[in-house]
Parts: C-alpha cells; sequence; structure tokens
C-alpha cells in the first residue's frame, strides 16, 4: 500500500489556479523530490498534502485513509510531519528544550503541568537520542537562536522527527545555506531516509541535492506536472530542461 496518494487535486485562489489536477504516488521507503521554476505551486502542492487548506477539488490519502478534509493537527498525529521554507524554531529556547516540547507532544504529555520521574527520564532519553541523531549532542545546550543557519535547520528536522512520522515533508530544507552546510543537511537526511525508514518528500531549488538524494522527481509548472521520473530521465527530459534546469544553469 502506498504511503501516500494525491489524486487529480487542483487548488483556486478566486480566478487563480495555483495547482492544476496534480497527482502523485510516493511508496513506503520513497524518498521523492518536487521541482519546478518559482510560481510553479510547489509550496501550495505542500499546503494541500500536509492539510493547510483543503483542495478545491480532488483526494488526498495517506496511509490508506482519506485525509482530505482533515486538519494539519490531525494528520500530524496520524504520522505526517513537515518542516518550512522559514524555519521554524524557538529562538530563545536551546537545542535540547527544543526538541523537548515535541517529544512530549508525540507522548500525549503536552498539558501535563508535572511529570513522573520515571516519565521524565524516560523523555529525557528520547531527547538525547534526537540530539544524536541529528549531530546536535555537542550543541544540546546553546540557544538556538545563537546558532548557524545550518544547525537551526537541523533542529527543525529534528523536532519533525520527534512527532514519529511516517512521512515527512521537507519544504526547501537548504535554502539560504552554503556549500558545507548543504552537504551537511544532506547527510542528515539521507541518514534518517536510511535510518529511520522515513517516506520522504522534499522541495528543493538545488539541482546538485536534488540529484543526489531523490528516488524520482516530479516537476510542476505553472499548478501542473510537466514531467515525472527517474533523475537521469529527468535530466534527459528536453521539456523541463527548457522550463526549470536549462534556465538554472
Amino acid at each position: 500500500m502506498s504511503i501516500l496518494e494525491v489524486r487529480g487535486v487542483t487548488r483556486n485562489f478566486g480566478s487563480l489556479v495555483a495547482v492544476r489536477d496534480v497527482s502523485m504516488t510516493v511508496e513506503p521507503g520513497e524518498l521523492r523530490a518536487v521541482i519546478g521554476p518559482n510560481g510553479a505551486g510547489k509550496t501550495t502542492f505542500f499546503n494541500l498534502i500536509s492539510g493547510f487548506f483543503p483542495p478545491s477539488s480532488g483526494t488526498i490519502v495517506f496511509d490508506g485513509q482519506d485525509v482530505t478534509r482533515w486538519s494539519a493537527e490531525r494528520r500530524v498525529v496520524h504520522g505526517m510531519a513537515r518542516t518550512f521554507q522559514i524555519t521554524e524554531i524557538f529562538p530563545e529556547l536551546t537545542v535540547r528544550e527544543n526538541l523537548r516540547v515535541p517529544v512530549e507532544v508525540a507522548a500525549g504529555l503536552r498539558l501535563r503541568p508535572w511529570l513522573g520521574r520515571a516519565a521524565d527520564v524516560r523523555l529525557g532519553e528520547r531527547v538525547d537520542q534526537l540530539l544524536k541523531m541529528g549531530g546536535l549532542d555537542q550543541k544540546a545546550d546553546r540557544l538556538v537562536g545563537e546558532l548557524s543557519h545550518g544547525d537551526q535547520r537541523a533542529t527543525e528536522i529534528m523536532m519533525s522527527i520527534a512527532l514519529r512520522p511516517r512521512l515527512l515533508l521537507l519544504d526547501e530544507p537548504t535554502a539560504g545555506m552554503g556549500d558545507q552546510e548543504t552537504y551537511d543537511i544532506c547527510r542528515l537526511i539521507r541518514r534518517l531516509h536510511r535510518n529511520e525508514k522515513l517516506s520522504i518528500v522534499l522541495i528543493e531549488h538545488d539541482m546538485r541535492v536534488i540529484f543526489n538524494l531523490a528516488d524520482r522527481i516530479m516537476v510542476l509548472a505553472e499548478g501542473a506536472v510537466l514531467a515525472e521520473g527517474t533523475p537521469d530521465e529527468i535530466a534527459r527530459d528536453e521539456r523541463v530542461q527548457a522550463a526549470y534546469l536549462g534556465s538554472a544553469a
């Protein structure tokens, strides 16, 4: 059974059609990329998948259930997590404290005024595990607002992982990064994909990232699917070269 099936979704904003009859299937354990020029509808498409607004038409099925009208919060509980173009963190808290928040949410303890010692220890162990997994253990007690952009992004990704998702949506995870930070985030994504058996869908403009990470690529242009295939197939597609890759070179 596919982890995600998007069936003919369209999203209108008045007379503007931001996404037009887009379908996509993601298999368990797949790492799928969505690319396209600015204004192609990529972020709108992510907003439809993650529940920030409903499609005007079409259906979204996640893990065998029709989630088309589910809220974003309900999708998170069911196993879908997402990061954003602009990093969403608590800059005034430490890395450890940032991770503790979603760990408590995942454990169903966010409304508890106090925790017993056994629960506190268990949650602390989970935070330590996430810190190590994200390569953040040496920076655990630093304020996130003081860290590099790459480390802030890694913190945000690990906050999503703390929710124990089966599907992770990454919206431009390397945006604004230099070569070393991009390399580090790519290593983190690949490690999470392999070790956590995650299904991942990512939007990304850096073609080096896309062609090094993705199993399959879907190309959007003007809100519709232009092409879909393996990295080699997309690289050879003349329509993609004309619409996106060629103009970016």
